[in-house]
Protein backbone atom coordinates (compact mmCIF):
# COMPACT_ATOMS: atom_id res chain seq x y z
CA UNK A 1 0.00 0.00 0.00
CA UNK A 2 2.05 3.09 -1.43
CA UNK A 3 -1.05 5.40 -2.85
CA UNK A 4 -0.82 8.55 -1.13
CA UNK A 5 -5.02 8.18 -1.00
CA UNK A 6 -4.72 4.67 -0.04
CA UNK A 7 -2.62 5.54 2.78
CA UNK A 8 -4.67 8.58 3.83
CA UNK A 9 -8.20 6.37 3.75
CA UNK A 10 -6.06 3.66 5.86
CA UNK A 11 -5.83 6.21 8.70
CA UNK A 12 -9.35 7.46 8.80
CA UNK A 13 -10.34 4.51 9.00
CA UNK A 14 -8.70 3.08 11.89
CA UNK A 15 -9.40 6.70 13.28
CA UNK A 16 -5.57 7.72 13.47
CA UNK A 17 -3.90 11.15 13.01
CA UNK A 18 -3.00 12.15 9.94
CA UNK A 19 -0.26 12.33 8.29
CA UNK A 20 1.90 15.44 8.52
CA UNK A 21 3.76 16.98 5.30
CA UNK A 22 6.47 14.75 4.22
CA UNK A 23 10.41 15.88 5.26
CA UNK A 24 12.37 17.36 2.58
CA UNK A 25 15.16 14.60 3.15
CA UNK A 26 15.18 11.22 4.79
CA UNK A 27 15.46 10.23 8.22
CA UNK A 28 14.96 7.83 10.98
CA UNK A 29 13.47 6.46 13.55
CA UNK A 30 15.84 4.92 16.56
CA UNK A 31 13.30 3.09 18.56
CA UNK A 32 9.54 2.34 17.68
CA UNK A 33 7.32 -1.29 18.86
CA UNK A 34 5.81 -1.91 15.60
CA UNK A 35 4.33 -5.17 17.34
CA UNK A 36 2.72 -2.96 20.41
CA UNK A 37 1.83 -0.17 17.36
CA UNK A 38 -0.44 -2.97 15.50
CA UNK A 39 -1.95 -4.13 19.05
CA UNK A 40 -3.11 -0.53 20.24
CA UNK A 41 -4.16 0.84 16.54
CA UNK A 42 -4.96 -1.73 14.35
CA UNK A 43 -2.21 -0.14 11.80
CA UNK A 44 -0.52 -3.22 10.51
CA UNK A 45 3.69 -3.35 10.52
CA UNK A 46 4.27 -2.87 6.60
CA UNK A 47 1.43 -0.50 6.22
CA UNK A 48 3.33 1.50 9.19
CA UNK A 49 6.24 1.22 7.06
CA UNK A 50 4.98 2.29 4.03
CA UNK A 51 3.48 5.47 6.10
CA UNK A 52 6.56 5.98 7.30
CA UNK A 53 8.46 6.14 4.22
CA UNK A 54 5.90 8.07 2.51
CA UNK A 55 6.38 11.15 4.85
CA UNK A 56 10.30 10.40 4.97
CA UNK A 57 11.04 8.05 7.47
CA UNK A 58 12.93 5.16 5.37
CA UNK A 59 14.65 3.34 8.63
CA UNK A 60 13.87 1.62 11.74
CA UNK A 61 14.87 0.59 14.65
CA UNK A 62 12.09 -2.32 16.10
CA UNK A 63 13.29 -2.83 19.77
CA UNK A 64 12.23 -5.86 21.90
CA UNK A 65 11.35 -5.60 25.07
CA UNK A 66 10.36 -9.56 26.21
CA UNK A 67 11.61 -12.95 24.88
CA UNK A 68 8.35 -13.04 22.69
CA UNK A 69 8.58 -9.24 21.32
CA UNK A 70 12.33 -9.75 20.91
CA UNK A 71 12.10 -12.88 18.92
CA UNK A 72 9.59 -11.35 16.40
CA UNK A 73 11.98 -8.45 16.29
CA UNK A 74 14.70 -10.22 14.81
CA UNK A 75 12.18 -12.34 12.43
CA UNK A 76 10.47 -8.59 11.37
CA UNK A 77 14.21 -7.36 11.12
CA UNK A 78 15.36 -10.68 8.82
CA UNK A 79 12.64 -10.07 6.44
CA UNK A 80 12.44 -6.42 5.96
CA UNK A 81 16.03 -4.55 5.34
CA UNK A 82 15.40 -1.51 5.99
CA UNK A 83 15.04 -2.23 9.65
CA UNK A 84 17.09 -3.77 11.97
CA UNK A 85 16.42 -5.25 15.43
CA UNK A 86 16.92 -4.41 19.15
CA UNK A 87 16.72 -7.24 21.53
CA UNK A 88 16.24 -7.37 25.34
CA UNK A 89 14.18 -7.71 28.42
CA UNK A 90 12.48 -4.72 29.55
CA UNK A 91 13.42 -3.78 33.43
CA UNK A 92 10.05 -3.62 34.26
CA UNK A 93 9.52 -7.45 32.67
CA UNK A 94 12.53 -8.31 34.98
CA UNK A 95 11.29 -7.06 37.94
CA UNK A 96 7.61 -8.28 37.43
CA UNK A 97 8.20 -11.58 36.33
CA UNK A 98 11.97 -12.76 38.00
CA UNK A 99 11.28 -16.65 36.79
CA UNK A 100 11.26 -15.47 32.94
CA UNK A 101 14.97 -13.87 33.49
CA UNK A 102 17.26 -16.58 33.07
CA UNK A 103 15.49 -17.97 29.76
CA UNK A 104 15.00 -14.51 28.37
CA UNK A 105 19.29 -13.52 28.78
CA UNK A 106 19.75 -16.92 27.21
CA UNK A 107 17.59 -15.99 24.00
CA UNK A 108 18.80 -12.20 23.99
CA UNK A 109 22.61 -13.67 23.95
CA UNK A 110 21.43 -16.36 20.74
CA UNK A 111 19.49 -13.08 19.16
CA UNK A 112 22.94 -11.19 19.43
CA UNK A 113 24.85 -13.47 17.32
CA UNK A 114 21.96 -13.87 14.67
CA UNK A 115 23.34 -12.05 12.13
CA UNK A 116 23.79 -8.36 11.00
CA UNK A 117 20.17 -7.84 11.32
CA UNK A 118 20.70 -7.72 14.71
CA UNK A 119 22.35 -4.58 15.63
CA UNK A 120 21.54 -3.77 19.48
CA UNK A 121 20.42 -4.67 22.90
CA UNK A 122 17.59 -3.21 24.57
CA UNK A 123 15.80 -1.90 25.85
CA UNK A 124 17.60 -2.60 28.95
CA UNK A 125 18.27 -0.51 31.75
CA UNK A 126 16.07 0.52 35.14
CA UNK A 127 12.84 1.66 35.83
CA UNK A 128 12.42 3.02 39.22
CA UNK A 129 9.42 5.10 38.22
CA UNK A 130 7.53 1.70 38.43
CA UNK A 131 9.32 -0.67 40.15
CA UNK A 132 9.44 1.39 43.80
CA UNK A 133 10.60 -2.18 45.40
CA UNK A 134 14.32 -2.30 46.46
CA UNK A 135 13.67 -6.02 45.49
CA UNK A 136 12.55 -5.32 41.86
CA UNK A 137 15.27 -2.67 41.56
CA UNK A 138 18.07 -5.13 42.30
CA UNK A 139 16.84 -7.63 39.72
CA UNK A 140 16.67 -5.09 37.08
CA UNK A 141 20.35 -3.88 38.16
CA UNK A 142 21.18 -7.61 37.91
CA UNK A 143 19.84 -8.09 34.68
CA UNK A 144 20.80 -4.73 33.47
CA UNK A 145 24.71 -5.56 33.98
CA UNK A 146 23.55 -9.04 31.71
CA UNK A 147 23.03 -7.38 29.21
CA UNK A 148 25.55 -5.04 28.96
CA UNK A 149 27.57 -8.07 28.45
CA UNK A 150 26.23 -9.26 25.89
CA UNK A 151 26.31 -6.27 24.37
CA UNK A 152 30.05 -5.89 24.94
CA UNK A 153 30.64 -9.62 23.87
CA UNK A 154 29.18 -9.39 20.73
CA UNK A 155 29.74 -5.63 19.76
CA UNK A 156 26.14 -4.59 19.37
CA UNK A 157 25.02 -1.22 20.46
CA UNK A 158 23.30 -0.83 24.13
CA UNK A 159 19.95 0.70 24.23
CA UNK A 160 19.36 2.07 27.42
CA UNK A 161 15.88 2.28 29.02
CA UNK A 162 16.33 4.62 32.03
CA UNK A 163 13.38 6.37 34.43
CA UNK A 164 14.28 7.95 37.71
CA UNK A 165 17.38 6.46 37.73
CA UNK A 166 19.87 8.43 36.50
CA UNK A 167 22.94 7.49 39.22
CA UNK A 168 22.17 4.03 39.16
CA UNK A 169 22.80 3.56 35.44
CA UNK A 170 25.80 5.05 35.38
CA UNK A 171 26.95 3.53 38.33
CA UNK A 172 25.96 0.03 36.67
CA UNK A 173 27.89 1.02 33.44
CA UNK A 174 30.56 2.29 35.55
CA UNK A 175 30.73 -1.18 37.34
CA UNK A 176 31.03 -3.06 33.67
CA UNK A 177 32.53 -3.52 30.49
CA UNK A 178 30.34 -0.83 28.55
CA UNK A 179 30.14 -1.75 25.23
CA UNK A 180 31.60 0.89 22.14
CA UNK A 181 28.02 2.33 21.41
CA UNK A 182 25.62 3.21 24.26
CA UNK A 183 22.34 5.09 23.30
CA UNK A 184 19.90 6.74 26.01
CA UNK A 185 16.57 6.09 24.79
CA UNK A 186 13.93 8.48 25.44
CA UNK A 187 16.23 10.77 26.96
CA UNK A 188 14.56 12.11 30.31
CA UNK A 189 17.06 13.67 32.14
CA UNK A 190 18.25 17.79 32.17
CA UNK A 191 21.32 19.67 30.44
CA UNK A 192 23.79 18.36 33.64
CA UNK A 193 22.84 14.68 32.67
CA UNK A 194 23.05 14.87 29.11
CA UNK A 195 26.48 16.52 30.28
CA UNK A 196 27.23 12.92 32.05
CA UNK A 197 26.04 10.94 29.18
CA UNK A 198 27.63 13.26 26.70
CA UNK A 199 30.86 12.87 28.83
CA UNK A 200 30.98 9.12 28.25
CA UNK A 201 30.34 9.22 24.49
CA UNK A 202 26.49 8.29 24.76
CA UNK A 203 23.97 9.17 22.02
CA UNK A 204 20.90 10.98 23.31
CA UNK A 205 17.25 9.95 21.60
CA UNK A 206 14.77 12.66 21.65
CA UNK A 207 11.21 11.50 21.55
CA UNK A 208 7.66 13.57 20.82
CA UNK A 209 7.50 14.55 24.90
CA UNK A 210 10.30 17.02 23.72
CA UNK A 211 7.58 19.13 22.21
CA UNK A 212 5.56 19.08 25.29
CA UNK A 213 5.14 22.44 26.25
CA UNK A 214 6.17 21.70 30.04
CA UNK A 215 9.08 19.68 29.19
CA UNK A 216 11.58 22.39 29.46
CA UNK A 217 14.43 20.15 30.85
CA UNK A 218 14.70 18.32 27.62
CA UNK A 219 14.84 21.29 25.59
CA UNK A 220 17.93 22.38 27.77
CA UNK A 221 19.34 18.97 27.38
CA UNK A 222 18.63 19.25 23.53
CA UNK A 223 20.32 22.33 23.22
CA UNK A 224 23.66 21.25 24.84
CA UNK A 225 23.55 17.72 22.69
CA UNK A 226 26.17 18.13 19.86
CA UNK A 227 24.78 17.49 16.33
CA UNK A 228 26.59 14.38 16.11
CA UNK A 229 25.57 13.20 19.21
CA UNK A 230 21.66 13.56 18.69
CA UNK A 231 18.87 10.90 18.11
CA UNK A 232 15.34 11.50 17.78
CA UNK A 233 12.44 8.59 17.75
CA UNK A 234 8.88 7.77 18.57
CA UNK A 235 8.81 4.62 20.54
CA UNK A 236 5.63 4.28 18.86
CA UNK A 237 2.47 3.67 20.16
CA UNK A 238 3.87 6.10 23.30
CA UNK A 239 4.96 9.43 23.72
CA UNK A 240 3.08 10.83 20.81
CA UNK A 241 4.34 14.30 19.95
CA UNK A 242 2.48 17.49 19.66
CA UNK A 243 -0.02 18.26 17.85
CA UNK A 244 -0.97 14.63 17.79
CA UNK A 245 -0.43 13.76 21.54
CA UNK A 246 -3.08 12.02 23.30
CA UNK A 247 -3.40 9.73 20.58
CA UNK A 248 -1.60 5.79 19.10
CA UNK A 249 2.01 7.19 18.11
CA UNK A 250 3.45 5.23 15.27
CA UNK A 251 6.57 6.09 13.09
CA UNK A 252 4.90 8.16 10.77
CA UNK A 253 4.27 10.72 13.21
CA UNK A 254 8.33 10.87 13.81
CA UNK A 255 8.40 14.34 10.93
CA UNK A 256 6.38 16.26 13.92
CA UNK A 257 9.83 16.07 15.98
CA UNK A 258 12.19 16.44 13.67
CA UNK A 259 10.69 19.42 12.78
CA UNK A 260 11.12 20.62 16.46
CA UNK A 261 14.02 19.27 16.76
CA UNK A 262 15.52 21.69 13.34
CA UNK A 263 13.47 24.64 14.62
CA UNK A 264 14.68 24.26 18.45
CA UNK A 265 18.59 24.09 16.99
CA UNK A 266 17.44 26.59 14.06
CA UNK A 267 18.88 24.28 11.48
CA UNK A 268 18.07 23.68 7.98
CA UNK A 269 15.51 20.81 7.91
CA UNK A 270 16.98 18.87 4.66
CA UNK A 271 20.19 19.13 6.33
CA UNK A 272 18.71 18.07 9.73
CA UNK A 273 16.95 14.39 7.96
CA UNK A 274 20.68 13.52 6.62
CA UNK A 275 22.36 14.59 9.96
CA UNK A 276 19.87 12.14 12.08
CA UNK A 277 19.98 9.05 9.15
CA UNK A 278 24.09 9.24 9.80
CA UNK A 279 24.00 9.27 13.57
CA UNK A 280 21.45 6.64 13.48
CA UNK A 281 23.61 4.53 11.51
CA UNK A 282 27.04 5.31 13.28
CA UNK A 283 25.13 4.58 16.61
CA UNK A 284 23.91 0.85 15.02
CA UNK A 285 26.86 -0.28 13.94
CA UNK A 286 27.14 1.11 10.24
CA UNK A 287 24.97 2.17 7.47
CA UNK A 288 21.39 -0.62 6.56
CA UNK A 289 19.26 0.02 3.55
CA UNK A 290 16.64 1.76 2.90
CA UNK A 291 13.18 1.41 2.29
CA UNK A 292 13.14 0.78 -1.31
CA UNK A 293 16.92 0.07 -2.01
CA UNK A 294 18.26 -2.87 -2.34
CA UNK A 295 21.81 -2.93 -0.86
CA UNK A 296 22.51 -6.79 0.34
CA UNK A 297 26.54 -5.80 1.19
CA UNK A 298 24.75 -2.66 3.81
CA UNK A 299 22.97 -5.75 5.70
CA UNK A 300 25.77 -8.62 6.17
CA UNK A 301 28.82 -6.43 6.86
CA UNK A 302 27.81 -3.14 8.06
CA UNK A 303 30.96 -1.03 9.45
CA UNK A 304 31.17 -0.79 13.34
CA UNK A 305 31.76 2.53 14.35
CA UNK A 306 34.27 4.26 17.14
CA UNK A 307 32.19 7.15 19.13
CA UNK A 308 34.01 9.86 17.82
CA UNK A 309 33.01 8.48 14.03
CA UNK A 310 29.41 9.47 13.56
CA UNK A 311 29.21 12.84 12.01
CA UNK A 312 29.84 16.63 12.33
CA UNK A 313 30.99 18.46 14.94
CA UNK A 314 29.26 21.57 15.54
CA UNK A 315 26.42 21.98 12.78
CA UNK A 316 24.63 19.33 10.52
CA UNK A 317 26.04 19.24 6.96
CA UNK A 318 24.34 19.28 3.97
CA UNK A 319 22.90 15.46 2.76
CA UNK A 320 20.61 14.05 0.34
CA UNK A 321 17.45 15.48 -0.26
CA UNK A 322 14.30 14.02 -1.14
CA UNK A 323 13.72 13.97 -4.90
Amino acid sequence: MTDPTDLAALLADLGLPEAPEPLPGFAADSHTHLDAVEERSGLRPDDALALAAAVGIDRIVQVGCDEPSSLWAAEFALAHPSVVAAVALHPNEVARHPERTKPGVETVERLAGAGAHVRAIGETGLDYFRTTEPEGQVLQREAFAAHIEIAAAHDLTLVIHDRDAHDDILDVLAGSTAPSRVVMHCFSGDADFAHRCLDRGYWLSFPGVTTYKANHHLRRALAVTPPDRLLVETDAPYLTPVPARGRPNSTYLLPHTIRFVAEQREWDLAETCALLTRNTMAAFGGAWPALGEIVPEAVGSGPKSSPTDSGPASAPEAGATRG
